[in-house]
């Protein structure tokens, strides 16, 4: 029989909760073996991470399937409908489980979404979710949510594994095999505790709320530079990064940087110097792991600096000189495009540079892991003083 009796459980049903328990075991295994790699094996830390997220959509699918096809079905009457306090317990276990089975792959789908790069859900449908903008912040707070559900899952799982093993060793009433074999078994019919939904409520809303208030905050630069004395003073700008990770492309950015800059309209040259404060680097979940020592060691090098000068070249205009990162200084050659109007100059130019010429990223020798070139983005508008 494929559907449900009021006191069995038909094919579809038995076999969706059984590829449930499956998917779930296996993802639970997948996330905490992932998250306890150190970031030395960054290359297995990423892929079982994949792996975790791909399957947490599989076990989304899967779920939702599965409560569609519960919403459909009669639904068995408890066993010992006479036990009210065991009932309800069963009940609202079986509401966290049906809940978690959502709402955890949910927040880590959200989570991903919300930031670059890191371990990308392996499926060709984009990683992205509608409505979930790129947000650190927003990243932060749906992780810390996905950890606190991830748990509460757990516990659901083992209470209902427990209370499973209960009824088929010590009570032997049949409540394991009408899952197994569909097995008829319960007494009379007998109403449902409403008061379980309510409480499995409560005990996601208060773990969400845990998670809210004990989540880490997000970092920010400790010290700030000074805004330096300049010809042209920044009034707006962007300093961003792109790398590619895993064969995906992460955005990162740099929040606090100075430029000092002198510049001749009429022969298009000048200098410039522009200092950056390395501490303030954002680039998705991995922002910490980038002020590692691995990377940007921002603990012994906390300032970034590009002292170059300003020449014409055709109809744009470069910036050439020396980039000193991590002690060490290299040739950089910026190309950009250059509009000036009543005082205002707006400018945009990329350069591609090769991490390796600085050593960020020691040890990470495969490409395919961490790219080699680094496409820096820089966007500014300027005002000449005085005017």
């Amino acid at each position: 029989m494929y559907q449900n009796t009021t006191h069995s459980y038909g094919r579809v049903a038995r076999a969706f909760h059984w590829l449930t328990g499956l998917i779930i075991l296996g993802n639970i295994g997948l996330g905490l073996a992932a998250s306890r790699i150190p970031l030395e094996q960054i290359e297995l830390k990423v892929q079982l991470f994949s792996w975790h997220k791909t399957l947490g959509i599989a076990a989304l699918t899967v779920a939702s399937l599965r409560i569609l096809w519960a919403l459909s079905q009669p639904r068995p009457v408890p066993v010992h409908p006479e036990r009210r306090v065991e009932t309800f317990i069963a009940e609202t276990v079986h509401w966290l489980l049906y809940a978690s089975l959502v709402l955890v792959p949910v927040t880590g789908w959200i989570e991903h979404a919300a930031t670059d790069g890191f371990a990308p859900i392996l499926w060709p449908l984009g990683q992205g979710l509608p409505l979930v903008p790129k947000s650190p912040a927003l990243a932060l707070t749906m992780a810390a949510v996905h950890h606190i559900f991830a748990w509460l899952l757990i516990a659901s799982i083992a209470l209902h594994v427990a209370g499973a093993l209960k009824h088929a060793l010590l009570e032997r009433d049949g409540v394991l095999s009408r899952m197994l074999h569909g097995t008829r078994a319960g007494g009379r019919r007998a109403g449902h505790h409403r008061l379980a939904a309510l409480a499995a409520a409560v005990v996601l809303g208060t773990g969400a709320a845990y998670a809210l208030t004990t989540r880490p905050p997000e970092r920010e630069a400790t010290t700030r530079l000074e805004q330096a004395a300049s010809d042209w003073q920044v009034t707006a700008g962007s300093l961003g990064f792109t790398v590619r990770q895993m064969g995906s492309e992460v955005q990162g950015a740099f929040d606090d940087w100075t430029a000092s800059i002198t510049f001749d309209p009429d022969s298009g040259e000048g200098r410039v110097k522009v200092q950056i404060n390395m501490d303030s680097v954002t680039i998705g979940t991995v922002t910490d792991q980038a002020k590692g020592a691995d990377f940007f060691d921002v603990s012994q090098h906390p300032v970034a600096v590009f002292d170059g000068t300003i020449r014409p070249e055709g109809d744009r205009h470069v910036a050439e000189g020396p980039l000193t990162l991590k002690g060490l200084t290299v040739p950089v050659t910026l190309v950009f495009d250059l509009e000036i109007r009543d005082g205002v100059a707006q400018m945009r130019g990329r350069a591609a540079l090769d991490r390796r010429n600085w050593q960020v990223g020691q040890g990470y020798d495969d490409e395919s892991t961490v790219g080699f070139t680094v496409d820096l983005d820089v966007a500014l508008t300027a005002q000449r003083a005085g005017t």
